[in-house]
């Protein structure tokens, strides 16, 4: 048989330029995936890295026993912590190693555990209002100092945190009490310590402060200045909390569309909105002295079942008379360099290079910003137009509450007032 003079084999042969493209097209897809991977793996690291940084409740949880079964502090949560092993520290929620977050439960009672990890007795503008500190050492009040000596320290403390106010006696009793972690009548040494260690800190401060009205969590136990708060059941005040993984690949213009997307119904909008208002009237000219909200946004705040408003960060709520003392002294060269928090912004004096101590906006202000969005999407047509006109007369509020002060109380009335009448009559009020 004679053979082909076209061998089948050569039809079965792809063109030299299609195996060119069929190597280029599996190169490419190998690069990108082997990127990809590689990228992927990289984030994973870098989160897991940070999560061992930032996470060392067990190292805070040490040196806080190590001290409790010294005999250097006490508290009422120490028992349950460090020998009864009855207080967990659950999920990390920490966003810097300073102070550690993490959820908590203790018996039947759940909540929010914090504990700080340093400290540099000075306040600095560029980081916290507050004490900070590398080890704390629970040396004050010094050995053999009477109650009345400790209540003596209480007072002055507090008068250079909120000013002289004339009620401050009160809110010295109040510190007592809660430094009587036994309740036996008597703070004991260890005891007063602890006290003294947590009153450095503005949410413990705010806490006692507001310890009467609704918007703030519940202090439930302490041991040093490891605290228990009272859990809020949601938060933020809006959006959706989405695994870290999620986060990194969405755009944030979708992440603001999304978190719109998942509020509340209206009404229960309204009553919490109504609870931010009534939380900058109990700040402002409060029991105890002004107080500014330098970081006014939804991670801030939470809310419960009823929907009553709840502080989630007190960290940036500060009392004023602290941050006019300590804005006087930050160098600027433009308004921006004076500015605390995400809000607390006040004026750059040039012929000093100083801050000037009164922010530009009030405390209504930054919290009607932060309420518009939230509250005019899926506002009634009813009140939509009057509502929006409240809303941006407030926005515009320039200057503190106090050059303002009918004009402010003014808007924060009508604006209580718009969301009530619309809320009253109906079951979510």
């Amino acid at each position: 048989m004679a053979r082909s003079l076209f061998p089948w084999s050569f039809f079965s042969r792809k063109p030299p330029y299609i195996q060119t493209r069929f190597s280029y097209l599996h190169m490419k897809y190998l690069f990108f995936s082997w990127l990809t991977v590689f990228v992927g793996s990289w984030i994973v690291y870098v989160k897991y890295s940070s999560y061992t940084e930032l996470c060392r409740g067990h190292d805070c949880r040490d040196s806080i026993c190590d001290k409790y079964k010294k005999g250097v502090i006490d508290g009422s949560a120490c028992s349950s912590l460090c020998d009864k092993d009855t207080l967990y520290l659950g999920k990390c929620f920490t966003a810097k190693a300073s102070s550690q977050v993490y959820s908590g439960s203790w018996g039947d009672l759940e909540g929010v555990i914090k504990c700080q990890m340093e400290e540099a007795p000075r306040y600095d503008l560029g980081n916290e209002m507050e004490p900070r500190k590398e080890a704390v050492a629970f040396n004050k009040p010094n050995k053999g100092t009477s109650v009345e000596r400790f209540r003596e320290m209480i007072l002055s403390h507090l008068k250079v945190k909120v000013g002289d106010q004339a009620n401050l006696a009160n809110l010295a009793t109040q510190v007592l009490s809660v430094g009587d972690a036994n309740k036996d009548g008597h703070v004991s040494l260890p005891e007063a310590r602890s006290t003294w260690a947590l009153l450095q800190l503005n949410e413990i401060l705010l806490a006692l402060v507001l310890r009467d009205r609704e918007h703030m969590p519940k202090l439930l136990g302490f041991c040093g200045d490891l605290y228990m708060m009272e859990k809020v059941p949601y938060a933020p005040l809006y959006g959706i909390s989405l695994p870290w993984i999620m986060e990194v690949w969405i755009p944030a213009g979708l992440r603001r569309r999304m978190d719109q997307w998942f509020t509340p119904s209206w009404p229960h909008k309204a009553k919490i909105s109504i609870g931010l208002l009534e939380l900058v009237e109990d700040l402002f000219h409060g029991t105890f002295g002004s107080f500014l909200m330098c970081d006014v946004s939804a991670t801030a705040f939470g809310y419960n079942d009823r929907h009553d408003l709840k502080v989630m960060d007190a960290q940036h709520i500060v009392p004023e008379a602290l941050f006019q003392e300590g804005i006087r002294q930050q160098h600027c060269e433009v308004d921006e360099d004076c500015l605390y928090g995400a809000d607390c912004l006040t004026s750059c004096d040039l012929t000093k290079n100083r801050c000037t101590p009164e922010v530009t906006r009030p405390n209504l202000a930054r919290a009607c910003k932060a309420l518009k969005d939230y509250i005019l999407k899926g506002a009634p047509s009813d009140v939509h137009e009057e509502l929006e006109k409240q809303l941006y007369a407030c926005i515009a509020l320039r200057g503190s509450a106090e050059q303002m002060e009918m004009e402010h109380s003014l808007i924060l009335n009508n604006l209580k007032t718009l969301l009530w009448k619309k809320i009253s009559h109906t079951k979510d009020s």
